[in-house]
């Protein structure tokens, strides 16, 4: 109130609605722009809570994939073991290596077999209950 008294007499009442107006607009503007600060500095803080957020999440996600990969490593290795077998000692240098050696070739095979009957498929059993015995 006494300001508003120290306004009229100093400003005077023909330019005090003017300079009214004026404040109005100013105050407006202030309050836009203070409320323009405080959303950016609330976003700017959300902002920061979901980046803290996502690197939780993202360290949880990193030590979970290493669990599990640990525990398949180690289901795969017992798996492994049960099914291969044990590993056989090695042999000392000072005993001789028997190396495998290939089979002799089978002889060639000839036209007639064993039976005097000549052979049609080598490598083929030729069913003999087809054949008529004399």
């Amino acid at each position: 109130m006494v300001v508003a008294l120290v306004a009229l007499i100093v400003i005077g009442p023909e330019r005090l609605p003017r300079v009214a107006r004026m404040a109005g607009h100013l105050l407006g503007r202030l309050q836009r722009y203070v409320s323009d600060v405080k959303a950016d500095i609330n976003r700017e803080i959300q902002l920061e809570e979901l980046q803290k957020a996502q690197r939780d999440i993202h360290d949880s996600v990193r030590s979970l994939d290493q669990a599990v990969r640990q525990e398949l490593g180690s289901v795969e290795s017992s798996i492994t073991n049960s099914i291969l077998p044990p590993a056989e000692p090695t042999q000392s240098p000072a005993e001789p290596v028997a190396l495998a050696q290939p089979a002799p070739p089978e002889p060639a095979a000839s036209a007639l077999a064993q039976d005097g009957q000549p052979q049609l498929n080598p490598g083929f059993a030729v069913d003999q209950s087809d054949k008529k015995r004399v």
